[in-house]
């Protein structure tokens, strides 16, 4: 092995791995070299692009730290830049996972784009190119994403799917002859997909037995194949301004400590994985106290003030989630006794009557009176905006909120169960119908929406003051 990569200067070494579109292994080179590095002995703090779970789960799991979410559409500019200087001031190197294409964005001009975060950060590509049946043409490819946008800095090329050496040396020299940028490593073809997928992409760490090895298998293909060295000397950049926002209380905009006292209980599993830790941070700044829950093995629900669900996969775990009958029982009782209760997404679908999943009916907590029939496609899928036409437990009447959305479910009303009705608009999105959004029942808000705490910076506080408000008359 290599003696370990040094940062001797302090400097911050920062890159953004990019490629031309999904799944062309942006995801593989972004996780080999982050584990590679990170078993160098450097401090590592990795970034996804957009609203992604699991594959900031899967670079959380490759540096052995948080990893941090920057979405330009859902947050504004300072905020992106603060995170990232927050978040990378102990860091050796700051690896920033670009998403879909390197330009695409929500629109002609590339807004939310890979590219114009990587400008916005001053972290340069590392493009990754797929070079299946191809060779010169590599060379073409490159040049015209070096020349459609000349601001745009690139420190090197990392060549995905090469069949052997003679194919990675004709790219390798039509690549540094007709671009001048560096290739800087190769991933050769492999027969089988190294890491466990599913119709999301990857398979959700929490559900993979030993995620730390899986990572560690691909880091061995970045100490044979890539030059670490190179890329981190080459991404190396000054260290972040001074001026910088210099706590997570300033960027999340946060009083500490208000809430103290409350207890939260928090459903995190193998069925319910999806949250970004700036909530739970957020949360924990205010003073709530996070208990942890496991639907699967928990027999009921402890003394809690409230209670936030985040997304998952409840359609894979159904068969558990059904056969821990207590557990449903027991938070039954609790919505119906008006526990304030956060969900979305999986956790949305958990409050419903009951999940069809493989051709069988799983019995769900029964609050809500949907059933959710699985899809093959996505139901719903991508940004959204959501406008309060009335009251919710925990927003009122007229406020907007900015998430996003990705589910294979579609609801289906059951009319003769349960009472409630929705709070929002669907201005942007898909939600339960492409209109309704935000199912309301005593203190419980069920929604499709993924909201992140830097882009929706009050909810934290709506939600812990609704929690407080519950408390307070003895709910």
């Amino acid at each position: 092995m290599r003696k370990n990569v040094e940062n001797k200067d302090k400097k911050l070494a920062t890159f953004t791995i990019a490629a031309l579109s999904g799944g062309s292994g942006k995801t593989i080179a972004s996780l080999s070299i982050t584990r590679a590095l990170k078993n160098r002995g450097l401090n590592i703090t990795s970034f996804k692009k957009g609203p992604d779970y699991i594959d900031a789960a899967w670079l959380a799991a490759a540096s052995g730290n948080k990893c941090y979410n920057l979405d330009p559409f859902l947050m504004n500019e300072s905020t992106i830049r603060a995170s990232f200087n927050l978040r990378a001031k102990k860091a050796d190197v700051a690896i920033v996972e670009g998403n879909r294409g390197l330009f695409d964005g929500m629109d002609i001009k590339g807004s939310a784009s890979t590219a114009k975060l990587s400008k916005m950060l001053n972290s340069p590509v590392l493009l990754v190119v797929d070079c299946t049946k191809s060779t010169r043409t590599v060379a073409a490819t490159v040049l015209g994403c070096m020349r459609f946008d000349p601001s745009l800095d690139f420190i090197g090329v990392i060549l995905n799917r090469i069949s052997g050496p003679r194919h990675r040396k004709i790219v390798t020299e039509a690549v540094e002859a007709y671009t001048d940028l560096p290739v800087l490593g190769f991933f050769p073809r492999l027969k089988k997909d190294p890491l466990p997928m599913r119709h999301l992409g990857l398979t959700p760490a929490d559900e993979f037995s030993a995620p730390s090895e899986a990572v560690d298998e691909l880091a061995k293909l970045a100490e044979k194949h890539v030059d670490l060295e190179r890329i981190v000397r080459l991404g190396t950049r000054n260290k972040t301004h001074s001026k910088s926002i210099s706590s997570v209380e300033k960027l999340l905009n946060i009083n500490p400590g208000i809430y103290q006292g409350l207890k939260i209980g928090i459903i995190k599993d193998s069925a319910f994985q999806f949250y970004y830790p700036e909530n739970l941070e957020a949360l924990e700044l205010l003073g709530a106290q996070l208990i942890f829950l496991n639907a699967l093995t928990d027999s009921s629900i402890p003394p809690i003030d409230g209670l936030y669900i985040g997304g998952g996969f409840p359609e894979t775990q159904a068969e558990a989630l059904m056969a821990n009958e207590s557990f449903r029982k027991s938070l039954l009782t609790q919505i119906q006794n008006g526990l304030p209760v956060y969900a979305e997404c999986g956790g949305l679908m958990y409050l419903g009557q009951s999940i069809d999943w493989e051709k069988k009916r799983y019995q769900m907590v029964g609050a809500t009176p949907f059933c959710f029939e699985m899809k093959r496609k996505p139901a719903g899928h991508g940004y959204t905006v959501l406008k309060f036409d009335s009251d919710s437990p925990f927003y009122d009447k007229g406020a907007v909120i900015k998430g996003h959305e990705f589910h294979y479910s579609k609801p289906v009303l059951n009319k003769k169960t349960g009472k409630g009705g929705f709070s929002c608009k669907v201005l942007r999105g898909t939600g339960f119908d492409g209109e309704s959004e935000g199912f309301v029942y005593r203190n419980t808000f069920s929604t499709y929406t993924h909201i992140h705490a830097l882009g929706q910076k009050e909810w934290p506080k709506v939600f812990l003051n609704k929690v407080a408000e519950g408390k307070r008359a003895g709910n």
